[in-house]
């Protein structure tokens, strides 16, 4: 039962970082520079976590082919998925100016339970299973969660600021990064509870399509809202964001 709530402890703490985003977008007035900024750094983290914690472990324990094919998988998955939710309804005439508001804007302006359960699980669920397969490696993995309660952040922040100046409500804004808050609780604790007795191959195979998914959201979704606005210092933001994490990872390993 404990490893059930540290799961959950987990979950929480990372999707938590979404609504403190989201409220400190609503909130205050943050300029589209620095938005663009946090994005950047928190790409660079996630890189560096899926390298380290993610990847390279499943590798040392299933084995390099379920580590591949999972990582290759989830990238799969996560692009399909993205352009089911986020794909033009008209003729595209110009490249939108904010991805992530495309993203989100779409998962709301769409008001299809569908289209929001798409946008869940590429966003929470993945990273949610990671965190709870974590736990069972030995407890709440420091690098982890805090890897992805950071890269959280900017996603709430830079898709509720884009939201915000599209005209949407509160309300509407609320109850998406609560949902979806929800879902990453709960599947970090289906990530512990289903996958205790699982063999390393299995584990590896889950835990890297959730890596190959996170890296190409990062990809496709946060480094180019960073670099619309920070140009040549993304590469700066994201670097710092990569030896922050390793660092982590170094001191707490």
């Amino acid at each position: 039962m404990d490893g059930v709530w540290l799961a959950a402890i987990s979950g929480l703490i990372g999707g938590g970082t979404l609504l403190v985003g989201a409220a400190v977008a609503w909130f205050v007035d943050i300029p589209q520079r620095v938005v663009a900024g946090i994005l950047a750094l928190g790409a660079g983290v996630l890189i560096s976590t899926l390298a380290f914690e993610l990847v390279e472990e499943a590798a040392d324990d299933g084995g390099l082919i379920p580590t591949v094919a999972g990582f290759l998988a989830g990238a799969i998955i996560y692009i399909v998925a993205d352009w089911l939710v986020s794909r033009p309804k008209e003729p595209r005439t110009s490249r939108p100016a904010n991805i992530v508001a495309r993203r989100s804007g779409a998962r709301l302006a769409g008001g299809s339970g569908v289209a929001i359960a798409i946008g869940a699980l590429i966003d929470g669920i993945p990273e949610s299973i990671v965190m709870g397969l974590s736990v069972l490696q030995g407890g709440i993995s420091i690098p982890i969660v805090a890897a992805i309660a950071i890269s959280n952040f900017p996603e709430g922040l830079g898709s509720t600021a884009a939201l915000k100046r599209s005209g949407s409500s509160a309300a509407s804004i609320a109850r998406l990064w609560l949902s979806i808050a929800a879902v990453t609780v709960v599947a970090a604790v289906v990530g512990y509870v289903a996958f205790q007795a699982a063999p390393p191959a299995l584990i590896a195979l889950i835990t890297t399509i959730a890596a190959g998914g996170l890296l190409a959201m990062v990809c496709n979704t946060m480094i180019p809202e960073a670099f619309d606005e920070q140009q040549a210092l993304t590469g700066l933001y994201a670097t710092i964001g990569f030896l922050a994490a390793f660092t982590l990872h170094e001191v707490a390993g």
